[in-house]
């Protein structure tokens, strides 16, 4: 009864995650679905108390990447970005398109998927605005390449760190393993959204080039966005702790570019209920794991290694895709590191794992944190997209991305 009572609130949980009644933000029923959790014992206090810190590194990383996102903001940054796009486009809307998928691309790679989401997407939005063009391409652009160039680096998602923890390959292996399935998700991800969005993208744009030129201050942010994502690659090959790292970069950025006069202001303007959507979450995946979802995990693990190469692949990237759209990757991820403790999992099964948390969430609106922060972002602008126009584009985007990528990762 206790186990059937923890699967039927964390399920429900999820859909109003998903639906928002009353437009409610999605940290209201992540919260709460906890909390309701702990008020029925079904978790003791201490045990969800824990399973939230376990997100400490996230909830750091994630502060510095919206303080970084503010200070481009504020300073005119993104502004710059949209006339810069529009002008390089010479017209065209199809090569605008390009332009932003390959801005989202670097950004996703050196940044953060959750950097393109917080950090790209407003600037996409003052672009398109500018530009007069059709939006859904471009925006979607942004959300689908966060998670498909996620995994070009470790520090090109967050859910990297928490599927191998402290055994972080280096650098070199880490290319050997995911640079050819990365490069081949970026090239399908682009081809499928290319062909759902072809009659949006033909023809010339209708709004004028523009300029935007960069204050002195501006200018000093963009220095310090750039010293970022240097300080974040360093990090990554390093080893240290990303959250912390992230937190600190964004400080001497804000102190470089504005002498740290706006910081009340730059904190004000970030979207911290992320934070306690992502402690909700963490609490969600402990209470599962005490009805028996890590010993399932583990018995799957294990199925999946008396499978053929292709078709142990195949089902672990498709499978844990599934259960992050269901749940979202970072969680999803958790609940797969925990499994892959202390076990003989093939690496061939660890690599389509690890390429399923990333890639697969570009499925559904709740996929990935990547993906609610762009959601975030787009409602601040006031855009909204529908979880089922999202999940048509995304079973169109995904599927093929996901197999070939995962097939890829074999050679």
């Amino acid at each position: 009864m206790e186990a059937a009572a923890i699967w039927s609130i964390a399920a429900v949980t999820i859909a109003l995650i998903l639906i928002r009644p009353a437009k409610l933000p999605e940290a209201v029923w992540a919260c709460g679905g906890a909390l309701f959790l702990i008020a029925l014992r079904l978790i003791p206090l201490s045990e969800a108390g824990a399973a939230a810190r376990k997100g400490t590194e996230v909830y750091l990383f994630l502060a510095g990447m919206m303080l970084l996102a503010e200070l481009a903001r504020s300073e005119g940054v993104f502004d710059w970005i949209a006339s810069r796009a529009v002008a390089a486009s010479h017209g065209s809307r199809l090569r605008l398109f390009a332009l932003v998928y390959a801005a989202g691309t670097l950004v996703t790679i050196f940044l953060s998927n959750d950097a393109t989401a917080v950090v790209l997407t407003p600037a996409v939005y003052a672009a398109i605005r500018r530009a007069r063009v059709t939006p859904e391409p471009y925006l979607f652009a942004c959300a689908f390449i966060a998670n498909a160039a996620s995994f070009v680096l470790p520090v090109s998602n967050p859910a990297n760190l928490v599927i191998y923890g402290s055994k972080m390959p280096a650098l070199w292996p880490w290319f050997q393993a995911f640079l050819l399935p990365s490069i081949v998700s970026i090239a399908v991800t682009w081809s499928a959204l290319w062909s759902i969005s072809r009659e949006a993208l033909t023809g010339p744009i209708d709004g004028p080039p523009g300029t935007h030129p960069l204050t002195p201050t501006g200018r000093r942010a963009v220095w310090g966005l750039s010293f970022a994502a240097a300080a974040l690659v360093t990090a990554s090959y390093f080893g240290w702790d990303l959250g912390i790292v992230t937190c600190l970069a964004a400080i001497i950025a804000i102190v470089f570019s504005t002498g740290g006069k706006k910081f009340a202001a730059l904190a004000k303007g970030a979207s911290w209920s992320v934070l306690p959507l992502v402690a909700g979450l963490f609490i969600l995946v402990e209470a599962v794991n005490r009805a028996g979802a890590r010993e399932m995990a583990a018995s799957a693990l294990r199925d999946l290694a008396t499978l053929s190469t292709v078709a142990g692949s195949l089902a672990a990237s498709f499978g844990v895709a599934l259960l992050s759209n269901i749940a979202n990757n970072l969680p999803s991820g958790l609940l797969t590191a925990g499994a892959l403790q202390g076990s003989d999992t093939p690496e061939h099964i660890r690599r389509a794992l690890l390429i399923g948390v990333d890639l697969g969430p570009n499925l559904s609106v709740t996929g990935s944190l990547a993906t609610i922060l762009w959601l975030s972002a787009l409602r601040r602008e006031g855009q909204h997209v529908s979880a089922l126009t999202f999940l048509k584009a995304g079973a169109v985007v995904m599927t093929p991305a996901l197999a070939l990528a995962a097939l890829t990762s074999l050679l």
